[in-house]
Order: C-alpha cells, then structure tokens, then sequence
C-alpha cells in the first residue's frame, strides 16, 4: 500500500500503523510530531492508528533557536 510521508510516496504493508512505519523509517519517538491527513496524532495514539492507501502523513521536528 502507498502513503505519503512529508511529500515522497512510500510503499508500507497493508496493516501498517502510524507507529509502525515511523520506526520503520528511523523517526525519533521524542522530538517530533505526526500528522494524517492533517490531523494531528497524539503520541499514544500512535500503535492504534492503522493508516489507509494514499495517506497523507507529516512529520514535524521540534527545532530550538534564538
């Protein structure tokens, strides 16, 4: 199945969850933000929510500066 992680399509398997692929690409669980379709997924709803074909999914950094 095809998502859209920050803009690239990404293949996932067909029951993947936000938690799933976010481990699977290497993302941090501390420092960053996700959203699906535009609505923004707290973190422990992360493991429960199954993603569908052609999600929209973006991953937000928190970056410190002054």
């Amino acid at each position: 199945m095809n998502v859209v992680i920050n803009g690239d399509a990404r293949d996932v398997g067909p029951d993947a969850t936000l938690a799933s692929v976010l481990d699977d690409f290497g993302v941090p669980e501390r420092g960053v933000a996700a959203a699906v379709d535009g609505a923004v997924v707290p973190r422990a709803s992360w493991p429960s929510t199954v993603l569908h074909a052609d999600a929209a999914i973006e991953i937000l950094t928190a970056v410190q500066g002054g």
